[in-house]
């Protein structure tokens, strides 16, 4: 089988970026990230959907949050909103730095020991934050860096990094997800969730969240505070 690695967050739009590598029929290769984030609940969600899809999960500790600058990262609030519509086209203090080149970097190297020319990750640059390191611009760039950084690139051996879901909103992620079987209960996309586990309903994620599941008439499976 061709082997893929998959960045997989325990998210909602991971864990569909993974279903649709196995749907195209690669063998996955999960990283994870233990990056310094206010909370575990997501590497918890990632090792369960792994368990069950992935041939090997990885989960990688670094430590972004020494550097701070994130409300992820740092002792700095988690912005919420009573509704959508309140977002604004503003990148939002839960914006990590470079945390999307730090995550590709590490799949990049372990892709290489694989000898796999795959590497599919989440991003989104419809229903999404506004995050920088989400846009097929950066994507691109990178990509290109990857096959000049490589023994595979130089070899002619194109490696492609694939973002299923970058073109789509998030109604349309979590049809397609469901389509292929996708449990979004064991998914979150809480930026501040209570110590139970529990989303909580007013950050820009559960927003966005809520509102994919909205206009397919579906419930979200995810319990709010």
């Amino acid at each position: 089988m061709k082997k893929a690695v998959v960045l997989l967050s325990g998210g909602l739009d991971s864990a569909t970026a993974m279903a649709m590598a196995l749907n195209e029929g690669y063998e996955v290769y999960a990283v994870s990230f233990r990056y310094g984030q206010r909370h575990s609940i997501e590497l918890d969600c990632a090792v369960e959907q792994a368990s069950e899809k992935a041939r090997q999960h990885k989960i990688v500790d670094i430590d972004l949050g020494s550097f701070g600058g994130s409300a992820l990262t740092a002792d700095i609030d988690v912005p919420k909103h009573d509704d959508v519509g309140e977002l604004t086209d503003e990148i939002p203090v839960t914006y990590v730095p470079a945390r999307n080149t730090v995550f590709l970097s590490y799949a990049l190297a372990w892709a290489e020991v694989l000898e796999a020319y795959d590497i599919f990750i989440g991003v989104n640059a419809l229903d999404y934050s506004g995050y920088p390191d989400c846009r097929p611009e950066f994507i691109a760039a990178y990509e290109a860096m990857a096959n000049l950084a490589t023994v595979a690139g130089v070899q002619g051996k194109k490696l492609t990094i694939h973002t299923p879901l970058i073109d789509l909103t998030k109604a349309e992620i979590i049809q397609r997800g469901l389509e292929l079987g996708v449990d979004y209960a064991k998914t979150t996309s809480c930026y501040d969730p209570a110590p139970d586990g529990r989303a909580c309903g007013y950050c820009d994620s559960c927003l966005l969240r809520k509102k994919g599941f909205s206009e397919i008439g579906q419930s979200d499976p995810r319990e709010y505070v």
